[in-house]
């Protein structure tokens, strides 16, 4: 059986991981889980982004016409 999504997204997820890591050490700059945690989060901004990007272009003209 699949695992039943949560409420939250993955971006916000990553959010707090990060946010209890930095929280509960200072020296972030040699710690590589802290560092895969951040790739991870700007790979699923960049990824939202560009979904949002798509549909926009997607859209056309029709959406400026109407606003």
């Amino acid at each position: 059986m699949a695992k039943k999504p949560t409420g939250e997204s993955d971006e916000t997820r990553l959010k707090k991981k990060i946010a209890v890591r930095v929280k509960d050490e200072k020296k972030l700059l040699g710690d590589p889980a802290a560092r895969s945690l951040r790739k991870r989060l700007k790979r699923v901004q960049r990824k939202r982004r560009a979904l949002s990007s798509r549909k926009k272009h997607a859209a056309g003209k029709q959406t400026e016409t109407k606003a």
